[in-house]
């Protein structure tokens, strides 16, 4: 595309060559090739200014930058009031604003946000859609996959992969949207057909300073504020935030879908998937929500069945997930394959079909007489819904091995201990990713949830020895849950990240424990 028309959009004062033609855009200087726009972004520990004679060097043939253009500078070079807002607009008119030739669903929320992008996934492939997507474990298209690099990336990277799924004849593409990714502007000038609020709980205040603030900024991804509002919204109104996000959206006149597992009552229509003359109730807002689940069983061994009720009707529901959060999972990925206009029979075969998100209550599979589970639970809220899960799955005793990750939000440390100690017979406090910080202090922090308690608890900051002790100490019909790390195959110390993947470490504590 030619820079003087992306500068046009962009609304930059270009300066230098403007008749070139941009290839590509991106914010890394080792991405870029001959006629690639860099995006000189100051960061908080790196300034991608310091990279501009590397990146011309390597063909660029501009760069995009809220500053002048340095003195003798060769080449185009885009003033804009904000580079990052600049990057994702770039990236969307360069590579042919993909977002808008695909059914693209977003989904944000502290859990559940990985799981609902598969479960969507296999929506979107049951109803015969070609789907893509973009998770925390793997970026996919079709059958082909690389492991993911961060939970959303970079506008670039994402439109670069949104225009690589069209080319390859997808027509629908799912991504998680976190919370710093949508603040970092990673979503901006993407068009999504639904947007996905699953909850809201602490989490990332590291970041974000304050629960308003982390609501505020998981709002963008609803109200307009990234460059244009979703075709339409599903919110889970059993979380508070998701009640107060329903309200805001429906006050300005925004279509809703809500999902909920509490409001048994007949659901009436809130969000227009009947005409109002087909629905008083819809006029004053409504009373219920529009998808909601009951008669809910949850086996270890055989997964969860519900009935799932719509305005479209009810059918009956049986999947392979364990654990009511699933439901919540499943509920909404439904809302969003029927508002793509997907049918109940095949919404109900993908759900029977999906396994969900690798380390999600993932049970290690063992001919043992007791179960050992691993869980991407990282915050107090996740830690509660899969100790509940755990609970009433089990006649014998919980077992929880988990730590918390050093370098991050400091707060939900004894939250968690808390919580552990409290829906747990025995805890093993242990170490997750230390990073930087001593593990033994995290562990501290911690023990003062557990011991609040009163229940019993043993701190091994090994994490491997943790798991074989926890494995070792596990009777008939106890549950052994390892949480925290999930799907992850690294631990990170200090400045060094070594493999470490919890099935294999249980898998190897449960082999030792038979012999």
């Amino acid at each position: 595309m030619i820079i003087s028309a992306i500068s046009e959009a962009l609304v930059s004062e270009l300066s230098g060559l403007s008749t070139a033609d941009a290839t590509d855009v991106t914010h890394d200087s080792r991405q870029v090739r001959e006629g690639t726009l860099f995006a000189a972004i100051k960061g908080a520990t790196v300034d991608g200014h310091r990279f501009i004679d590397d990146v011309i060097r390597r063909g660029a043939i501009g760069i995009i930058s809220e500053y002048d253009p340095p003195e003798g500078f060769v080449g185009a070079w885009l003033k804009v009031a904000g580079t990052r807002v600049a990057l994702a607009k770039a990236a969307s008119i360069i590579n042919g604003e993909p977002s808008h030739e695909l059914d693209l669903v977003g989904i944000t929320g502290t859990n559940g946000k990985t799981t609902t992008t598969y479960l969507c996934y296999a929506l979107a492939e049951a109803a015969g859609v070609k789907p893509a997507m973009l998770t925390t474990v793997e970026y996919r298209i079709g059958d082909k996959s690389e492991e993911a690099i961060r939970t959303t990336p970079e506008a670039s990277d994402t439109n670069r992969f949104l225009k690589q799924a069209v080319d390859a004849g997808c027509g629908f593409a799912a991504m998680e949207a976190s919370s710093q990714a949508i603040d970092l502007h990673r979503c901006d000038w993407l068009r999504f057909r639904v947007a996905i609020f699953t909850n809201l709980t602490q989490d990332h205040l590291d970041y974000h300073g304050t629960m308003e603030n982390y609501f505020d900024a998981k709002k963008k991804l609803f109200d307009g504020r990234l460059g244009e509002k979703p075709g339409s919204s599903v919110i889970n109104v059993d979380d508070e935030w998701g009640a107060k996000l329903a309200a805001e959206l429906k006050a300005n006149g925004q279509r809703v879908v809500t999902i909920s597992q509490t409001q048994l009552e007949p659901p009436v229509v809130t969000g227009g998937l009947a005409k109002p003359e087909e629905n008083e109730t819809q006029a004053s807002g409504g009373s219920f929500a529009d998808l909601t689940a009951e008669n809910i069983e949850v086996s270890l061994l055989s997964g969860t069945t519900f009935t799932l009720k719509t305005v479209h009707g009810e059918r009956q529901v049986g999947s392979p997930l364990v654990g009511r959060p699933h439901v919540y999972n499943m509920l909404t990925a439904t809302a969003a394959a029927l508002e793509l206009g997907y049918d109940l029979d095949s919404i109900v075969n993908g759900l029977a079909k999906c396994v969900g998100a690798p380390g999600r209550f993932e049970r290690v599979p063992h001919d043992g007489d007791f179960a050992v589970v691993v869980d991407y639970a990282h915050t107090d809220d996740a830690l509660l819904n899969t100790l509940k899960t755990a609970r009433a799955l089990t006649d014998g005793r919980v077992i929880t091995v988990f730590g918390c990750g050093g370098d991050r939000d400091k707060s939900k440390r004894e939250p968690m201990g808390r919580v552990a100690g409290e829906n747990s017979d025995i805890v093993f406090i242990t170490s997750d990713n230390p990073r930087t910080e001593d593990p033994l202090k995290i562990i501290e922090a911690i023990e003062v949830g557990v011991k609040a308690s009163g229940k019993n608890f043993r701190s091994i900051s090994d994490r491997r020895l943790a798991i074989r002790e926890a494995v070792k100490e596990a009777k008939t019909g106890d549950v052994v849950i390892i949480a925290g790390k999930g799907h992850e195959t690294y631990q990170i110390v200090g400045n060094e990240k070594f493999h470490f993947d919890d099935r294999e470490v249980a898998a190897e504590a449960i082999a030792a424990r038979e012999h």
